[in-house]
């Protein structure tokens, strides 16, 4: 990746936030790693270089700053527009698949040799396969550490390392401090919030503005029973990940974050999570930050957007406006599938008599007080889903070859997937049509660039604006709008 040296370094003399994420600072003079906007003494322009990624500044040989801590940043608002190997690698890398599968594992799900993707990240990023997931694995091991009792052997095997040494090795080269120092550190920095065991309370940084109440109303009106709740302090819902399930708690601001010509204030999520298994700590973030759309650049996608005349009262009236994600991309093709064709209460109520008669029961001490239901697998529903499901034979066949797909390894639904491969192999299943496949693609994968201009509602909303609402017209019109074409159908869903 050729980054513009000179337009990095205009971005670090003013502390600019809304660059955090997009690259790093390395200062040659100290051995130190900073996001964009460390409050620190700006370096001389000498002395710093410009890379992509932690894992290739610590590759090089740098280690993090501890005061602006360049990890717990928001993600590269990149891998929102690009589909190529190393945006889809990168998303895999944070879901944990190089600590569960090692890089034979990425390789294969991926489609490539590992001589290929090494080469490939290593001059996209900066860093080959393994120096990325080492990355991801201290970010991980840091959290542990800040925000959780367990101990120093523990985290070491949660995060992935292959051993204790290892651990401590990698914590000392990366922030340049034992373990233990990370832990009092946060001690005094977290004061009257003390860690709790089982619970893990984060903050998930964004770029603001962040529109919440869009998201919240987005997931109240699909909230299935058991399996998500909604209240006063936000969105919860159970999940199920690599070891074990869980449960997230999160808590999001309507208000709007505020924003200065060059400089954005700090803004972060808190997410409360509780953890049958500590491994799961790295993709359940992930995974809650692809849900919220976490890692996107508002202002970018604002400014375009914005420009059209037609959507510029949109824009202006709901910034910051986010694509709804998933945590489970095998939950929301089943409830896409069952959505289809029928009203967002209709298939409510389908998905939340699904979960109440095949779906599993959380034990007492992760669910506690809010939901305690995991939706069912693939191969639950493939097996048993004809005894629950009611309506069209038609759709049920849909659901359960669906479900017949995903359990056998048919079909495939990471976040590493190629858009254009996924919505191929969607089609090409009985009963999902292009509109499901385009949907699951922006929901699944992120897709920033999916139009839906045969959704009723949102040619309803082009109407509503005086744009074209028919196919041709609107399509035309989209031109302009790439490669946001994904957050201006959500404009048009809300408008309508």
């Amino acid at each position: 990746m050729l980054l513009d040296q000179e337009r990095c370094y205009r971005a670090v003399a003013s502390r600019d936030a809304r660059f955090d994420g997009h690259f790093i600072t390395a200062v040659r003079t100290t051995g130190i790693y900073c996001r964009p906007s460390c409050p620190a003494t700006t370096p001389k322009r000498g002395n710093v270089e410009f890379l992509p990624t932690a894992g290739a500044a610590q590759q090089r040989g740098y280690r993090a700053c501890r005061r602006c801590l360049p990890d717990a940043v928001p993600g590269s608002p990149d891998w929102n527009i690009r589909a190529d190997l190393a945006a889809r690698a990168m998303r895999l890398i944070a879901d944990g698949v190089v600590e569960r599968a090692g890089v034979t594992g990425l390789a294969a799900a991926l489609g490539y040799s590992e001589r290929q993707l090494g080469r490939v990240l290593t001059a996209e990023l900066g860093a080959g396969p393994l120096a990325l997931a080492r990355a991801h694995r201290a970010h991980t091991a840091r959290l542990l550490i800040e925000t959780t009792p367990l101990g120093m052997a523990d985290i070491a095997f949660a995060a992935g390392f292959a051993s204790v040494r290892q651990f401590n090795d990698t914590v000392r080269e990366v922030y340049g401090v034992p373990p233990t120092t990370l832990r009092t550190e946060a001690g005094r920095k977290r004061g009257s919030v003390p860690a709790v065991a089982g619970t893990l309370v984060l903050r998930l940084p964004y770029r603001p503005p962040f529109d919440a109440e869009g998201l919240l109303g987005f997931f109240r009106a699909r909230s299935l029973d058991g399996v998500e709740q909604l209240d006063d302090r936000g969105y919860r819902r159970t999940l199920r990940l690599p070891h074990g399930p869980a449960t997230a708690a999160m808590e999001l601001d309507t208000g709007s974050a505020h924003i200065t010509a060059t400089h954005i204030t700090a803004t972060h999520i808190t997410a409360t999570l509780r953890l049958a298994d500590p491994r799961d700590l790295g993709p359940a973030v992930a995974r809650l930050r692809r849900l919220l759309d976490l890692d996107a650049d508002p202002v970018a996608v604002d400014e375009l957007l914005g420009a059209d005349p037609a959507l510029a009262p949109r824009v202006a009236a709901v910034p910051g406006i986010r694509l709804p994600g998933t945590v489970d991309g095998a939950e929301t093709a089943l409830r896409a599938v069952l959505g289809q064709q029928v009203s967002v209460a209709a298939a409510r109520t389908a998905g939340s008599r699904l979960a109440a008669a095949l779906g599993d029961r959380l034990p007492p001490e992760l669910a506690q007080d809010g939901p305690d239901l995991l939706f069912p697998t693939p191969t639950t529903i493939a097996e048993r889903g004809r005894e629950v499901l009611r309506g069209p034979a038609r759709r049920i066949d849909t659901v359960v070859g669906l479900c017949v797909a995903i359990a056998s390894g048919g079909l495939v639904l990471d976040a590493g997937r190629d858009p254009a491969d996924l919505r191929a192999d969607l089609v090409a299943l009985p009963g999902v049509g292009p509109w499901t496949a385009g949907y699951l693609a922006m929901r699944l994968l992120g897709d920033p660039d999916e139009l839906l201009a045969t959704d009723l509602a949102v040619r309803r909303g082009a109407a509503a604006l005086g744009l074209a609402s028919d196919v041709d017209g609107l399509t035309a019109r989209s031109e302009n709008w790439k490669p946001w074409r994904s957050y201006a159908a959500t404009h048009l869903w809300r408008t309508a």
